[in-house]
């Protein structure tokens, strides 16, 4: 039994893939929220004791590693690493959508 398969090439953010219309920003907040998981785990923090030494609710780390993140701003998952003695860099680089030229409309 060979069943064909077809293969598509995503695009590295798998929000815009599925066609979520602020794609980039979910991106960003889940690859913070997912920095914040590794610092948890990597110092073997539990939601309280995050929440102790960085003054964010334990509900918060809570809903980070749920990956709940609608509630979260990308400002606020930066404090939290920087709460945590991460330091947060960020590019930013601009593209047209759909390859085409972008264009605004002015009234």
């Amino acid at each position: 039994m060979s069943e064909e398969m077809e293969i598509v090439r995503g695009s590295g953010n798998v929000f815009r893939d599925f066609g979520h219309p602020n794609a980039d920003a979910e991106q960003l907040k889940a690859i913070l929220a997912a920095q914040i998981i590794r610092v948890l785990d990597s110092r073997n923090l539990s939601t309280r004791r995050a929440g102790e030494l960085t003054g964010i609710a334990a509900a918060d780390f809570s809903r980070i590693r749920k990956a709940k993140l609608d509630r979260f701003t990308i400002d606020r998952l930066m404090t939290i690493l920087n709460r945590f003695d991460q330091r947060v860099e960020v590019t930013v680089d601009f593209q047209p959508r759909n390859g085409g030229p972008s264009q605004l409309a002015v009234s």
